[in-house]
């Protein structure tokens, strides 16, 4: 299995095809295999990046309260060992957080950004329409943390996957390796929840990031989602949406075909910007 220490840790990675640099990073609970679905079609024209970030699956958990920092400087690393900069880095959720939170403090590593639904509730805790809904999100999901603290990474899994992500009935529909993944995965949730930062980004810092960016929704997600959308896309110069028609938190699970496009249409307008 290819592991590359970075910051002190061993990281499960993947490479495959050949063209642009793309890496991908996966969201909370997740791992390399998500990415599965659009893989065929990015690398044929991408030489593609995918990975476990730090306390999921195949890579090491370390001990004590980790953050979003240490997993930026991850993507960081590994763009910079594994000779991937200036990179295309498409992120999904607690990913795309990773990704623009790096942008802003390394915007020489990137040649563009996509962004799915990144959980950045921080950057609009003034919003008195979402702030409501999101207040409400945020209690079932402090409901499932301490579910998880009590030791029970199963029943947690399962209620963050019917109660805050994809609705009822959800986890029994989920295939086997999925459910495992959820709950081999559901301490580091635990851990990013525990940083006081998680959802918060520095956006004025992130303003100086000037290459092309994609911030895309799904048409079925928590309407919380485009205000956080809308917040970046006012700070990102070049930035640009998109909703997936039909989809909810992981368009390039359910929508791989139409994903897959949006990130090559990113790529083609990081090429004209160069």
């Amino acid at each position: 299995m290819p592991q590359v220490a970075v910051n002190g840790v061993e990281i499960y990675y993947e490479v495959a095809g050949d063209g642009d640099p793309l890496v991908l990073v996966h969201g909370s609970w997740g791992d390399h295999y998500n990415w599965l679905p659009v893989m065929k079609d990015l690398t044929r024209d991408h030489r593609v990046l995918v990975y476990d970030r730090r306390g999921h699956s195949r890579s090491e958990r370390p001990p004590g309260q980790g953050s979003r920092r240490e997993d930026e400087d991850d993507l960081a690393a590994l763009i910079e060992i594994l000779g991937f900069a200036p990179a295309f880095v498409a992120g999904n959720s607690f990913g795309g957080s990773t990704a623009l939170g790096l942008a802003g403090r390394r915007p020489e590593l990137f040649r563009g950004i996509v962004a799915h639904e990144p959980p950045l509730m921080g950057i609009v805790a003034d919003d008195p329409e979402s702030g409501p809904l999101m207040a409400a999100t945020g209690r079932r999901m402090a409901s499932v943390v301490a579910r998880l603290r009590a030791g029970e990474p199963l029943a947690g899994a399962r209620q963050f996957v019917e109660e805050v992500a994809f609705g009822p009935g959800e986890w029994e529909r989920m295939p086997d390796r999925a459910r495992e993944t959820f709950r081999v995965n559901a301490p580091t949730f635990a851990d990013e929840q525990g940083d006081p930062q998680w959802a918060d980004l520095d956006l004025a810092r992130l303003s100086g990031y000037r290459g092309p960016a994609l911030l895309t929704l799904g048409s079925e997600s928590p309407t919380w989602f485009a205000a956080i959308v809308g917040r970046l896309s006012g700070v990102l110069p070049h930035s640009s949406t998109h909703i997936f028609e039909g989809a909810g938190h992981l368009p390039h699970v359910t929508h791989p075909a139409d994903y897959a496009r949006q990130v090559r249409a990113l790529v083609a307008r990081g090429r004209r910007a160069s």
